[in-house]
């Protein structure tokens, strides 16, 4: 918990919500500005500000509720898909320094697009395997 933190303070109880879901290491709940009816926050109790800060168990734990989470909001809403990601960074539009997983769903003719909707740049293709070795690197 980091007292400072929206989401820690909607996790402990301090600012209502409308929770969706919870287990021992996730909370799950309605997004205030929500993209689409029914649009859920899935985030993990304990305090991450970014998604590379985790280690493999808590990022296993975040995952299997949001594919719970996933689930249930299309049974609810009769949904044909949905977005599910993580903006990792203020610069990738992560508002809220709290991990969390948006699950948002998606009907045909929404007016919605895809993930590639978030940035395009188009960058230089020719370089694939200087690209691929340079991230091989980092790992």
């Amino acid at each position: 918990m980091t007292e400072n933190c929206l989401f820690c303070r909607i996790i402990s109880g301090e600012i209502p919500s409308h929770r969706i879901y919870e287990d021992d290491a996730v909370y799950a709940f309605l997004d205030v500005y929500p993209a689409s009816e029914g649009h859920t926050l899935v985030a993990p109790k304990k305090h991450f500000s970014n998604f590379t800060d985790m280690n493999a168990e808590d990022v296993a734990l975040l995952f299997e509720a949001a594919r719970k989470v996933t689930a249930a909001v299309e049974k609810a809403f009769s949904a044909e898909g949905s977005n599910i990601g993580i903006n990792n960074g203020e610069v990738a539009g992560q508002e809220v320094p709290h991990v969390h997983v948006h699950v948002i769903p998606r009907k045909k003719g929404d007016g919605g697009r895809g993930i590639k909707s978030i940035v395009w740049t188009e960058p230089d293709t020719t370089n694939l395997k200087e690209v691929a070795e340079k991230i091989r690197k980092a790992l």
